[in-house]
C-alpha cells in the first residue's frame, strides 16, 4: 500500500553527474587560466589608466585566480577515498577549501576594491588612457564569459536532469567547485559591465566620483556572492540534508526490496560533491528472528553501497509501535 510507480521515482544517473570529477576539474582548470591572464593585463591597465574601477577589477581577477587554487585543492583532497580513519571518505574537505576560497574572494576582492573606492573619493585621481581601460575589459568579457558557458552548461545540463531552475541547481548542489566557478564568473561579467560604465561616465563628466563609485559597487557585488558561498559551504560542513528528490529516491530503493516492511526513520547527509551517509530504521517483513534480520539488514547495506550516491550506511529496526515516514506525496512508506 502507498506503492510509488517506478517510473515515477527518478534514478541516481538524474541525481548525480557521473562525470563530475573529470568535468569539474576542467571547469576550475578554464577558469584559472582565464582569471590569471585577465589578471596580468588589467593591472598592467590598472597601472596605465589610474582608474579605481580598474583597480577594483583588477583585485578582483586575483581573488578569483587565487581561489581557484583553492578549489583545485578542494578537488584533489575531496576524491580521496575512505580509509580507517575516515570511514566515509574525506568528501567533506571540498567544503573547508572552497570556504576558504569564499573567504578570500570577501577580504581580497571585495575588501581591496571597497577601500579603494573609498579613497578614490576622498582623493580623486584623473584616468590615463582611455582606450586601454576599454581593450583590456572588452578582451576581459571575452575570456570571462568562455568560462562562464562552460560552468553554465554543465549546471544546464543537471539542472535539466532534476528538472529544475539553473538558480535552484546552484544553490543546491553539492558541487561547490562548479557553484563557485558559475557565480563568480557571473560576477566578473557583470564587474566588467560596471567598471566599463564608471569609467565611461568619468571620461564624459571629467568627474572621479563616477569611477570611485563603479569600485565600490564592484566591490559590494563581490561581497554579496561571497557571502553566499561562505554561507552554502558552511552549510555542508554543519550536515546539511540531501535534497527532497534525492530523499525520495532512497526512500524508494528501500522500499522496493522484498526483505522491507516499512520505513519508519531516514536521515540523508550529504559528506561530499554527489556523496551521501544514509541512516535509517526499518521494519523487516514477517519480524524474522535476531539472526535472519541481522543478516537482512546486512544484504540491505550492501545492496545500497551499490548506489554511486551512497558512502556509508547505518540501518536499524524499527521499534514495533513506530510509524512509517511520510513520502513526498503523503502516502506512507511501507510496502
Amino acid at each position: 500500500m502507498g506503492c510509488q510507480d517506478a517510473t515515477d521515482m527518478p534514478s541516481s544517473e538524474d541525481l548525480r553527474d557521473t562525470s563530475a570529477e573529470g568535468e569539474s576539474l576542467t571547469i576550475v582548470l578554464v577558469a584559472l587560466v582565464a582569471n590569471v591572464l585577465v589578471a596580468v593585463a588589467k593591472s598592467v591597465a590598472a597601472l596605465l589608466t589610474g582608474a579605481a574601477s580598474m583597480v577594483a577589477e583588477a583585485a578582483h581577477s586575483w581573488a578569483d585566480a587565487g581561489n581557484e587554487v583553492f578549489l583545485l585543492v578542494a578537488e584533489r583532497r575531496g576524491r580521496k577515498p575512505p580509509d580507517e580513519t575516515h570511514p566515509w571518505g574525506h568528501g567533506r574537505e571540498v567544503y573547508i577549501w572552497s570556504l576558504f576560497a569564499a573567504i578570500g574572494l570577501f577580504a581580497l576582492g571585495a575588501g581591496v576594491s571597497i577601500a579603494h573606492g573609498v579613497e578614490q573619493l576622498a582623493n580623486p585621481e584623473p584616468v590615463g588612457s582611455y582606450a586601454v581601460a576599454y581593450v583590456v575589459l572588452a578582451a576581459a568579457f571575452v575570456f570571462e564569459g568562455v568560462s562562464f558557458l562552460q560552468s553554465r552548461r554543465k549546471s544546464r545540463r543537471a539542472a535539466r536532469r532534476q528538472q529544475i531552475s539553473v538558480v535552484e541547481h546552484l544553490y543546491r548542489t553539492t558541487d561547490p567547485t562548479v557553484r563557485a566557478v558559475v557565480l563568480e564568473d557571473a560576477a566578473a561579467l557583470v564587474g566588467i559591465v560596471i567598471a566599463a560604465g564608471a569609467i565611461f561616465i568619468h571620461q564624459v563628466t571629467g568627474s572621479a566620483t563616477p569611477d570611485a563609485v563603479g569600485s565600490i559597487l564592484i566591490g559590494l557585488l563581490l561581497a554579496v556572492v561571497a557571502l553566499l558561498l561562505i554561507s552554502r559551504n558552511r552549510a555542508f560542513l554543519v550536515g546539511e540534508v540531501a535534497d527532497p528528490d534525492t530523499r525520495e529516491f532512497i526512500l524508494g530503493e528501500l522500499i522496493s526490496r522484498p526483505e522491507v516492511d516499512r520505513v519508519t526513520w531516514l536521515h540523508l547527509e550529504v559528506v561530499g560533491t554527489d556523496r551521501l551517509l544514509v541512516v535509517a530504521s526499518i521494519g523487516l517483513a514477517g519480524e524474522p528472528a535476531e539472526t535472519e534480520a541481522a543478516r537482512q539488514l546486512a544484504v540491505i547495506e550492501q545492496a545500497l553501497r551499490q548506489e554511486p550516491l551512497i558512502v556509508a550506511v547505518v540501518l536499524s529496526l524499527s521499534e514495533p509501535q513506530a510509524r512509517p515516514v511520510r513520502r513526498a506525496d503523503g502516502t506512507s512508506a511501507e510496502s
